[in-house]
């Protein structure tokens, strides 16, 4: 139901098209690059994306790697106006194969986003066990996310995002807390390699499943965001009540880990039926029915009993015949 302000309203929850600083969230449709440029500079203390890969899927255009990265030239300008001082962008990449040849697309991203005055304080692999099978290479498990900020003050919450240490007992064994414990109570600093088991932030890879077709979180998004992997830079780089923008929002994973985590959201999107997902998928989180994985979730680890985590009789039938 519209709002007198022209904002959609989803239960608890203000949706505009466009800027409003009271609203809760905006998706604005159209292009990304047309929408920055009207956004007040300096609002957004968070900028997390990932961004269309030069892969040739289905809502992508191949072409020259060059030409590639130049396209997004003043998209970054933009996004270095539009960020806060104590500001963070995240940019989650692949890498983009051609012919059998690997181009690491972090490599080339650094490069225009540290011309701009932007500083790298981690690069982050995000590990997941399923995807295509490689047959001239192994097969590719990771991608990367590049954190960047605008200066040397930026809001870093650490124990928003501590996890548990392996050995909570361990003592200091010499000086003057010999026999006191040397961890600190709320857990240890995560590495920049992240692995996600049981129900917390054990060891240090970030193991969050990609969204394929049996993921709670799974839309008619080809390449879609998990909402966990938001969640962790969302919690650590921001705090209530900041924007946090996404410049290629698709069907709105980012904005929803804002959201549930009691921050403003910013989205662009140009694909129409996104634009219609995005909004669903916050109503359905108003509402409390949004399917996804919690935070800090197990991933699944087949028990053996399933039939897909046997071993084909056909295969045994060969081995025993030579």
């Amino acid at each position: 139901m519209p709002k007198d302000n022209g904002a959609l309203q989803f239960w608890n929850y203000q949706v505009a098209s466009e800027y409003k600083p009271g609203v809760d969230a905006v998706i604005a449709p159209g292009d990304c690059l047309e929408t920055l440029r009207r956004l007040p500079a300096k609002f957004a203390k968070l900028i997390i994306t990932s961004p269309p890969y030069n892969l040739g899927k289905a809502y992508e255009k191949v072409t020259d790697l060059d030409a590639y990265l130049g396209a997004l030239d003043p998209i970054v300008d933009e996004l270095a106006r539009v960020i806060s001082p104590e500001g963070s962008l995240c940019w989650q990449v692949g890498n983009y194969v051609e012919k059998g040849e690997v181009f690491p697309l972090d490599i080339f991203y650094y490069r225009l986003f540290k011309e701009r005055g932007f500083k790298l304080r981690n690069r982050i692999i995000w590990h997941f066990e399923h995807g295509l099978h490689a047959s001239k290479r192994f097969s590719g498990r990771y991608e990367t996310l590049l954190w960047f900020t605008k200066g040397d003050t930026y809001t870093f919450n650490l124990d928003s995002v501590r996890v548990p240490s392996k050995y909570p007992g361990k003592t200091h064994f010499k000086g003057e807390k010999r026999g006191q414990p040397s961890g600190n109570p709320l857990g240890k600093n995560p590495s920049d390699i992240w692995r996600i088991v049981t129900h917390d932030f054990e060891t240090a890879l970030w193991n969050i499943p990609n969204v394929k077709a049996n993921h709670p979180e799974k839309t008619i998004h080809p390449c879609q965001f998990p909402i966990e992997l938001v969640e962790r830079c969302v919690l650590a780089l921001t705090d209530e009540g900041d924007w946090v923008f996404d410049p290629f929002s698709g069907v709105g994973s980012a904005l929803l880990a804002a959201l549930k985590n009691k921050r403003k959201a910013f989205g662009c999107e140009k694909d129409e039926e996104y634009v219609r997902v995005a909004h669903q998928r916050i109503a359905d989180l108003a509402s409390g029915k949004l399917r996804y994985r919690h935070l800090g979730k197990p991933v699944h680890q087949p028990t053996g009993r399933e039939k897909v985590a046997q071993v084909p009789l056909e295969w045994l039938t060969r081995e025993a015949g030579g």
